[in-house]
């Protein structure tokens, strides 16, 4: 049988498929995928699934591509959110590194949250677009709209995204079996759950104009879901706030609670971490930390991409590299744009 990963390297797939560890976004490997899946078969090749996910894949087996797509987005969404700080999701790109997102730091809180949203993003608008042949588009809200509005269009299904997309991605911490730290489940559970909640906010109405003229008299609106990077960024806030946490006893069992301010529930909208993390300032592979070294810094900012302190006071070099522009651009009536291509020569700087 062909293997639906055949660019995996052994080890990578050796480190995925035996570690012993609970590791609740072990499908983000999907990314990886190849090959198209439309065969039960195939379900038992792919890497990264715990035992329940890889039945949702035979008995639900077009479902599987959307949810590749969505391992798909979670990385470039995340790495290009983060791109501005020391940690840039590179634990999602070095999968090796993925104990780096199991030891419950504030980067894993972020990811998990991320994932859990981005899955059921991902199946919702799948839903909309026809991809999906078992779900179609979302309900058609029941309040009446103002005077000038009417609903119509196809709304995003966020409805079966979060069904089926909880279903997916909490299935690893839901295992009965006794793996991993039950408080670390605790937390990505917590966090997955306000990944869903920041899509469901997200939820928002969208409209398109009818009328003579542009005159937009009538507009005919639906529910849609913001892009997964708007998300991404309300899910960023929520890193940097994010609330240091304890697994100690509460009534009759172990819950979470913040470590500092106790007299408190942890609340549903914030993320939460067990451990500080590293300052991922140099290399580190137990840690999971590449370091900044030759990571590009700006020079003229304050913030986290500063050269200061995306070099940790290492200081940086600068390089001079060549870029092409359009420039005197000139509108044509009527109506089209023509431009010329211009070459500069602009400084950057990397981390020593």
């Amino acid at each position: 049988m062909k293997r639906a990963f055949p660019s995996l390297p052994l080890c990578l797939l050796t480190f995925l498929l035996l570690s012993q560890q609970c590791t609740g976004i072990r499908w983000l490997v999907l990314s990886q995928a190849t090959q198209h899946i439309n065969k039960t078969q195939h379900c038992k090749t792919l890497p990264g699934l715990v035992s329940s996910q890889a039945q949702l894949c035979r008995s639900n087996l077009e479902l599987m591509q959307t949810i590749i797509q969505a391992a798909r987005e979670v990385k470039k969404v995340c790495q290009k959110t983060f791109a501005d700080m020391r940690w840039n999701c590179s634990s999602i790109d070095a999968l090796k590194f993925l104990p780096d997102l199991e030891r419950g730091t504030r980067e894993s809180a972020f990811v998990y949250a991320l994932s859990a949203a981005a899955i059921s993003h991902t199946i919702a608008r799948a839903c909309t677009s026809g991809d999906l042949r078992l779900c179609s588009c979302g309900p058609i809200p029941g309040e009446i709209p103002e005077p000038g509005y009417r609903w119509g269009g196809c709304a995003d299904n966020l409805h079966y995204g979060l069904l089926m997309g909880s279903k997916f991605s909490d299935a690893p911490m839901k295992m009965k079996k006794k793996s991993g730290s039950n408080a670390n489940k605790l937390m990505h559970l917590h966090n997955s759950e306000v990944g869903r909640q920041a899509l469901r906010d997200a939820l928002v109405m969208k409209c398109k104009c009818h009328g003579v003229s542009g005159s937009c008299s009538i507009r005919t609106c639906w529910r849609g879901l913001q892009d997964l990077k708007d998300i991404a960024m309300d899910l960023k806030t929520k890193y940097l706030s994010a609330t240091k946490v304890v697994h100690r006893p509460m009534g009759t069992r172990k819950q979470l609670v913040p470590k500092d301010i106790d007299i408190r529930p942890v609340r549903e909208n914030e993320l939460v971490y067990l451990q500080s993390s590293p300052d991922y300032c140099t290399k580190n592979d137990k840690l999971g930390s590449f370091g900044t070294q030759d990571r590009q810094c700006n020079k003229t900012s304050s913030g986290s991409d500063s050269c200061d302190l995306m070099c940790c006071g290492r200081g940086h070099n600068p390089y001079s590299e060549r870029v092409v522009e359009r420039c005197h651009c000139k509108y044509h009536w009527c109506c089209y744009v023509t431009c010329k291509k211009c070459e500069r020569t602009v400084e950057k700087y990397v981390c020593k």
